[in-house]
């Protein structure tokens, strides 16, 4: 028999799906290495898992404490997955522009919700960062994750999702384009890729309002660059820890517009219901698909599953109002 012992067993070795339809005028094949296969329902139940247990090994995380992240909703989810297993208990600080699923679902998981506003500065005492660090000091025996700054995060990709992609690819992989918000989905997979082929190209997708792309280009962290945008879950006007701009070559901005209609656009061609930032992360893709070759083999990482955004880029209604829709 095959048995996890719990939920937690589930997480990690995610399918590879070849891309058809959407990707038919691309030079070379386009593999979509698909997150939403883990019980969370996304590619951070890998690395909620990684930091609870690096809380734990060091000391900070003791019997009966209480677990508390600033999350868009998905690294909350995989906590939450996590503290039902272990017995700790868990607070969620969001900002108020993510869906009401992903609020409604933590709360099921029993995950308790502090919804605060998007448009502040991140050390703005109402910003979500601040809440769950102010949480922190005032609540006894308890641990902010801080996933932007947390290296346990990236740590995971580099022990997990790297060296599952080189398997599934048989090592034949060239690009590897994935969204960027913490930065450790993409720093902690380039840095295994790396490792096995260093000209591996390693492309990074960002939304407009974000910093990540002329940081990275100027070295210029530009607070003119930043204002608010729709996009859940990629992009920052932080500089995280997890983000190792050496590993990263290269930068691709999509606008909100494109990456809602792209994540459409995949559930209807390749019947893939997904995150709305994984239709920007193909977006981007597509954006610099002339850069590619025929010998090349192109991996996309399509980072959570579409039932989290049913109220917004699957409803016609949203996207009539955000005028994307005739």
């Amino acid at each position: 028999m095959i048995i996890h012992e719990n939920i937690l067993g589930a997480i990690g070795n995610t399918p590879m799906i070849r891309l058809n339809k959407v990707a038919a005028d691309f030079p070379c094949p386009v593999l979509a290495k698909v997150e939403y296969f883990n019980p969370g329902h996304s590619v951070k139940d890998r690395m909620a898992l990684s930091m609870v247990e690096a809380a734990e090994r060091n000391g900070q995380l003791k019997p009966g404490g209480t677990i508390i992240e600033c999350t868009s909703g998905n690294t909350g989810m995989g906590l939450a997955l996590a503290c039902a297993v272990k017995g700790y208990q868990l607070i969620c600080t969001m900002s108020d522009k993510q869906s009401q699923e992903k609020i409604d679902i933590l709360r099921a998981v029993g995950a308790q919700v502090h919804v605060c506003p998007t448009a502040v500065a991140p050390d703005h005492p109402d910003s979500y960062y601040s809440v769950a660090e102010r949480l922190n000091k005032e609540i006894p025996n308890s641990v902010w994750c801080n996933q932007y700054d947390n290296l346990a995060n990236r740590q995971a990709h580099y022990e997990t999702t790297g060296p599952e992609i080189w398997k599934q690819t048989g090592g034949m992989i060239t690009h590897f384009c994935t969204g960027v918000g913490t930065g450790g989905t993409i720093s902690g997979t380039a840095k295994f890729l790396k490792e096995k082929n260093p000209d591996i190209q390693i492309w990074g997708i960002d939304s407009y309002g974000s910093v990540f792309k002329k940081y990275h280009e100027t070295g210029e962290f530009d607070e003119k660059e930043i204002y608010p945008y729709i996009t859940e879950g990629i992009g920052e006007d932080i500089l995280p820890a997890n983000v190792d701009f050496d590993l990263i070559d290269k930068f691709e901005k999509v606008t909100d517009k494109d990456g809602a209609l792209t994540t459409r656009e995949l559930a209807k061609q390749e019947g893939l219901f997904l995150g709305y930032s994984c239709g920007s992360a193909f977006q981007g893709l597509r954006q610099l698909k002339d850069e590619l070759k025929p010998t090349d083999l192109a991996v996309v990482l399509f980072h959570d599953h579409g039932s989290r955004y049913v109220g917004k880029v699957y409803n016609d209604d949203w996207m009539r109002e955000q005028g994307w829709l005739d």
